[in-house]
Formats: structure tokens, C-alpha cells, sequence
């Protein structure tokens, strides 16, 4: 069993990149070659089985990946955990928990697309959780395949320093095999499903090319690795051995990509790929794990692979298996064995461990222990996502994983009223799993609401209430998460008075809103200002309180307010009279007298969006971009095709991609992630200010 491979021989990676680059067949080859599986299925196979790793019915059907799935393969004597992240923006927060608990990763080019905007935002990912990675420029045997161009564009968009360690042998039909500039050999791939590599002596009218390149090559490594660099300018022999320990000090260090390429579908490349990743990757011991010690302040604490420290691991992911809640769990530290008990950092409870398993997409191969560097499931451990646990000596936790904010609300019920149960149950499970999505009751009209990153994210939730919870959803249509914010500073000084039988009821706050600078972190600051006690201290934080409660709710639309300073300058108090509730009601209303002097304004959510199609739509793709309120940034066309990047409001893009697909035959396809927040036009805040106001007249006639 594989579980026993020495530390140094263990490689934890992911393989993420740009929907629709490759990842999922990349993985089904890199699975078939290291002989986890033994047939080939594709993504959107003729056969109907789909691939392995994409475990749901709802990714087989839509060709895509959704939740990451893990599994783990031998390649020689090296022991690979691999995690297929997804690629769709969407599911960002699935690529976030696996970086996390990855040491390096393959970052998938399409030869064709080069970098996309997706690419980007993985890169972005991969640079905040310091992954080092290969770059491998997949689809070398489509038209238009250039490798040069996509690693020329990993400097110019993702400043990497890209170094080719191959040369393809022909290219998009005629695209043959590779040549390995560090060995100097040339390799093809024989049999069905290339499973014989052939190595031979370089084609004679490629020799020349490739010992320029294999010259530049070393002059790029030289150029980040200090070692080789002497070398280099001594003019000594360089050996192969000598390169290849250069190229793996550079990529561990973040200094430099290794660029690769191939064609996972045509079955060409991919054990090159292999053995870079056992050659250039690191293994657990070589990747910086920092942990946060609670005892201490927060203070960062080096955690070693080491099996003899005391246990630290990560949960960074919870399934909902056959047999209960299934965590997937990063050893960090330590080693954890069958029955052991191990305490949640987060609440401090104690659990027992009742079974440990390894994973291979959605089978299960039973261990009884696991060491630091190990990525394994276990069952039977309440948790949520992004808990650590250790074994109760030392107080560690893990950085918390970046989650981004829900930008798109719906509002939910089931079909049927016997459904409900099942409905409640399927919230519960998947706000566990996926801290991107967010349900919330909706007091005053007692509707559920849920909350996500786009259209697709929450589609694909509502389909899997239907189909694993047998629970048919009636969704209304989708609510942006508009904001209020104040466009000038607003003054307040507000009486708060009530005489009743006994005790009344006393309190005055003076004071003035302003809008906070718009690269302020907090979106609420509040000021204290009072001098010479005209407000006792301790109804200080009273106020404080009311007007962290009027910013909930804005009196425009009734959306959150944000971006505001509201300080507090002036007041008076009565001796018997005034109290806590009063502070907190006179803050509450003064803020609302400062906010209608503030000029406020409706803000909306602006999209980042990204169109890819076919040169001839290019005319209809501006055209409906600008219908919906966009704003193009740039627009480039490259092997007959045309990218679009557009700001566009959130607000306008419902329905986009049925209009996308009848603009382009079907051959167009966007992506698209939150931007910023900004204003929303004066006839659309009208009209907003219009709907509302009829809204709250419907609930208090209905209350009456």
C-alpha cells in the first residue's frame, strides 16, 4: 500500500486553471499512466460513464468540475495526492480550500487561449498561499496551438519568470512528440493510449534549434539560482544533474515556472509531466507551513512534517458521504492513528477518531494511521470547513481560508410542504461545505434567502436539492446585494424624549456623518468625540450600538449601509432619566437625520466579465455588453478569436448566457467575478426608491 512512502517521496498537488483548459483530463491520464485506473473515460464522453473524478451526475452533464476531488496515485517511488480543483468562478472557494493544503501545483494553459481571466484569479490564489507551480501548456494538437505565445504571456500578464525546459516536435495536427532540453533527448508516445514513451535521438533539423534553446534555457535559470548563475558565467561544463537541482531550487523559491506542454487528450506528454513533478515540486518537509498560536498572541509558529511533534491538521473540506459528514484533512504535523482523540481548535471539543481513509475520487481505501504531509478523510467528526485540530497540547490554528463575499441573493422555498424537512437538511449541509454560500431568513417577508457567488453557483445548488434530496425548489428571481453609502458629510443632533407613567426616557446625540476614504478596509468607523462628560461613558458604546444598527438597513432601499465615519461631538443626559435604551434610540434616529443631510446614494455590485467568441460575433458581443450597462475595458482579438473585458452592473446580467449563446451559435462562453461596488445611475435608483417604497405600503397595509 502506498501510505508507507517516506516523506521525502510524497507530493501533494493540485492541478487547477481556466474552465474548459483540460484539468479533469489531465488528471484522468495522469490517474490511467500511474495505473490507478485502468480505461479511459472523457469529460463529455461518448460512453456515458464521464471521468473518474468528476464523481457527480450534475458534472458529468454539464462537462465541468465542482467540487475538487482528491485522490492519490504512485509514480515510481513517489506517492502523489492530487486534488482536481474546479475551474469555474463559482466555485472559487473550492480552489481556495485546496491551495491551502497544497505544496505545489500544475497551473493548466489551453495552447490556444493562453492565459484567461480565470487563470488569472487562480494565480492570484496560488501567489497568496506562496504554491510554488509547472506551467503546462495543454492542447498542443488543436489549430492554432502556440506554445511560445502562452509562455511569452505568463511574464507579460502574470509576471512569472517562465523558463521552456521542452520543444514541441511539430505542432496542432502534426504534433508528434517533445524534446527534453535538459536531457537532450527527444520522446514519442506509443500504443493505444500513448502508454509506451520511446525516447530517441533529436529529429537532425531540430538539433540546432533546440541547443539554442537548451543555451537560453540555463541562461534563464542561471539568472534566479545563484549557484548555477557562477557557473554559468565561469563558462564551466554543466551537467544535466547540476540543472535539474538549479530548476527545483528556483521553483521551490517562487523564482521561477517551469513551462511543459502536451496534449492530455491525444495521451502526449503527460509522464514528462509526471516525473517534473517528483523532479521540481516539493515534498512537505520542503513547503513553509506557518501556524497562529492562540496561547500566544497570534504568533506564527513553523509547523515541521515531522510524525514525532505534537499533531496539528487541517479540515478543509466536508462531504456528505453514504456513512455521514466525510473531512478531508491536511496532516501538518504529528501523526493521528485510529481511535485516537483529537480537539477542535474552534470550540475546544474533544473527538474520537473512529475511521481513517484515502481517497480516490468517491472510493475509499480504509488505513489505520497517517503521518505529517498525508491529505486523508476522515468519519464521524462534526466540524466545519477550515477547522484545525490538534491533539490538545499545543493551542495552533491554521490561517483562516480568504472567503469572498456573496454577491447574488434568490429567494427559496420547496415545491411541495412535505419537502421541507429535506430542505432544511440540504441547507444545512451545503452552507457547511461551502462557506461561499450563505442562507439567511428573511424576517419581515419570512422568506429563505440564499446567497452566492453568481447565477451558476446557486443553479447548481437548487439542482442538487432536487436530486439528492429529492426536494423540487421554487426560486424567485435573483436579488442583487445592493449598498447605501453617503456622498457628503451629513449633521445630526437629535432629542430623544418620552414621558410614560414612572421613569421616562432621555437622551440627546450630536454629531456628523462623513463618508469613509473609498480604500478603507472597515466600511463603518465610529468616533467618539464627546468632551467635558455631556454623555456619560458608559452610554457611550449604547451609541455606538444604535448606529451599528441603523447601518444595517439604509432608508433608501433598506440595503446595508457602508462606507461611513459617524462621529459623535456633542449630547446631554438626565440624571434619572436616561439609560442605555435611550442612548441606543436617539443613536438610531440621529444617524437617520445625518443620513438624509448626507446626499446618500444607492451603490451597486459591478462585474468583472469576460467574453470569449469567434471574430464575426465581435459587433454583437460589444453591442450586448453596452445594452447592460458595460463598460469595455480592452477587447483584443488572437487566432480568430475575440476576448472582451467589460465592467458590467450585476444587476443587468441575469440571463446573459441564453443571450450570449443565440448572439454567437452557441460558440461563445464568459466568465465573471465581483469588481467593486459604485453607484447605480439616477433612473435606476428612482425606480429602486419607487419599488421599495410601494413594497413597505403592501407589508403595513397588510399588517393592518
Amino acid at each position: 500500500m502506498a501510505a508507507n512512502a517516506p516523506i521525502e517521496k510524497i507530493r501533494n498537488i493540485g492541478i487547477s486553471a481556466h474552465i474548459d483548459s483540460g484539468k479533469t483530463t489531465l488528471s484522468e491520464r495522469i490517474l490511467f499512466y500511474t495505473g490507478k485506473i485502468h480505461e479511459i473515460h472523457e469529460v463529455r464522453g461518448k460512453d456515458g460513464v464521464g471521468a473518474v473524478m468528476d464523481s457527480m451526475d450534475l458534472e458529468r452533464e454539464k462537462g465541468i468540475t465542482i467540487q475538487s476531488a482528491a485522490t492519490y496515485a504512485m509514480w515510481g517511488d513517489h506517492n502523489i495526492n492530487l486534488i482536481d480543483t474546479p475551474g469555474h468562478v463559482d466555485f472559487t472557494i473550492e480552489v481556495e480550500r485546496s491551495l491551502r493544503v497544497l505544496d505545489g501545483a500544475i497551473l493548466v494553459l489551453c495552447s490556444v487561449s493562453g492565459v484567461q481571466s480565470q487563470s488569472i484569479t487562480v494565480d492570484r490564489q496560488m501567489k497568496r498561499y506562496r504554491v510554488p507551480r509547472i506551467a503546462f501548456v495543454n492542447k498542443m494538437d488543436r489549430a492554432g496551438a502556440n506554445y511560445d505565445r502562452v509562455a511569452a504571456q505568463l511574464k507579460e500578464k502574470l509576471n512569472h519568470h517562465p523558463v521552456k525546459l521542452q520543444l514541441p516536435i511539430g505542432a496542432e495536427d502534426r504534433f508528434k512528440g517533445l524534446v527534453d532540453l535538459i536531457k537532450m533527448k527527444a520522446y514519442y508516445f506509443d500504443g493505444e493510449n500513448g502508454e509506451k514513451v520511446r525516447e530517441e535521438e533529436i529529429p537532425a533539423d531540430m538539433l540546432d534549434d533546440a541547443k539554442t534553446r537548451r543555451q537560453q534555457m540555463i541562461e534563464l535559470v542561471a539568472e534566479v539560482d545563484d549557484e548555477l548563475g557562477e557557473l554559468f558565467l565561469s563558462d564551466a561544463a554543466i551537467s544535466n544533474e547540476v540543472i535539474l537541482a538549479a530548476v527545483r531550487r528556483a521553483t521551490i523559491a517562487l523564482k521561477m515556472t517551469p513551462v511543459m506542454c502536451g496534449s492530455a487528450y491525444k495521451n502526449k506528454g503527460v509522464q514528462l509531466l509526471l516525473n517534473a513533478v517528483c523532479n521540481f515540486l516539493p515534498n512537505p518537509k520542503e513547503a513553509v507551513n506557518e501556524a497562529l498560536d492562540q496561547k500566544n498572541n497570534e504568533a506564527k509558529v513553523i509547523l515541521e512534517s515531522d510524525a514525532n511533534k505534537p499533531f496539528v491538521g487541517l479540515a478543509f473540506k466536508l462531504e456528505d458521504g453514504r456513512y455521514g459528514q466525510l473531512t478531508y484533512m491536511r496532516i501538518y504535523q504529528g501523526r493521528v492513528a485510529k481511535g485516537d482523540f483529537i480537539v477542535n481548535q474552534s470550540n475546544q471539543k474533544k473527538v474520537k477518531v473512529p475511521r481513517i481513509v484515502r481517497m480516490h475520487a468517491s472510493d475509499m481505501h480504509d488505513i489505520n494511521d497517517a503521518t505529517a504531509g498525508d491529505i486523508v478523510a476522515l468519519f464521524g467528526i462534526e466540524c466545519a470547513s477550515g477547522d484545525t485540530f490538534t491533539d490538545g497540547t499545543v493551542s495552533y490554528t491554521m490561517t483562516s481560508m480568504h472567503v469572498p463575499d456573496a454577491v447574488i441573493a434568490l429567494a427559496v422555498a420547496p415545491k411541495d410542504r412535505s419537502a421541507l424537512a429535506n430542505f432544511s437538511k440540504a441547507l444545512n449541509r451545503f452552507t457547511k461545505e461551502d462557506p461561499t454560500f450563505r442562507v439567511q431568513r428573511d424576517e419581515e417577508s419570512g422568506q429563505t434567502i440564499i446567497r452566492g457567488m453568481g447565477e451558476l453557483h446557486l443553479e447548481i445548488y437548487i439542482e442538487r436539492m432536487k436530486r439528492e434530496y429529492n426536494c423540487e425548489v421554487v426560486a424567485g428571481k435573483p436579488q442583487v446585494a445592493y449598498r447605501e453609502t453617503i456622498s457628503q458629510k451629513g449633521e445630526f443632533a437629535y432629542t430623544h424624549k418620552k414621558q410614560t407613567g414612572g421613569s421616562g426616557q432621555f437622551a440627546r446625540v450630536c454629531g456628523y456623518l462623513e463618508p469613509l476614504p473609498s480604500d478603507a478596509v472597515q466600511q463603518y468607523e465610529f468616533v467618539d468625540d464627546i468632551v467635558g462628560g455631556s454623555i456619560p461613558r458608559e452610554f457611550i458604546p449604547a451609541c455606538d450600538k444604535g448606529f451599528q444598527e441603523a447601518v444595517k438597513k439604509g432608508s433608501l432601499i433598506g440595503f446595508p449601509v457602508v462606507g461611513v465615519r459617524v462621529v459623535i461631538n456633542d449630547g446631554a443626559f438626565h440624571a434619572v432619566d436616561s439609560s442605555e435604551m435611550a442612548f441606543k434610540t436617539a443613536a438610531i434616529m440621529g444617524f437617520r437625520e445625518g443620513y438624509a443631510a448626507a446626499k446618500p446614494v444607492i451603490l451597486e455590485p459591478i462585474m468583472k466579465v469576460e467574453v470569449q467568441a469567434p471574430e464575426e460575433f465581435q459587433g454583437s458581443v460589444v453591442g450586448q455588453l453596452n445594452q447592460r450597462r458595460g463598460t469595455i475595458l480592452n477587447t483584443e482579438t488572437a487566432e480568430g478569436y475575440v476576448t472582451a473585458v467589460a465592467e458590467v452592473p450585476l444587476n443587468t446580467m441575469f440571463g446573459y448566457s441564453t443571450d450570449l449563446r443565440s448572439a454567437t451559435q452557441g460558440k461563445g462562453e464568459y466568465t465573471m467575478e465581483f469588481a467593486k461596488y459604485s453607484p447605480v445611475p439616477r433612473n435606476e435608483s428612482e425606480a429602486l426608491m419607487a419599488a421599495y417604497k410601494e413594497k413597505q405600503a403592501a407589508e403595513q397595509a397588510a399588517r393592518k
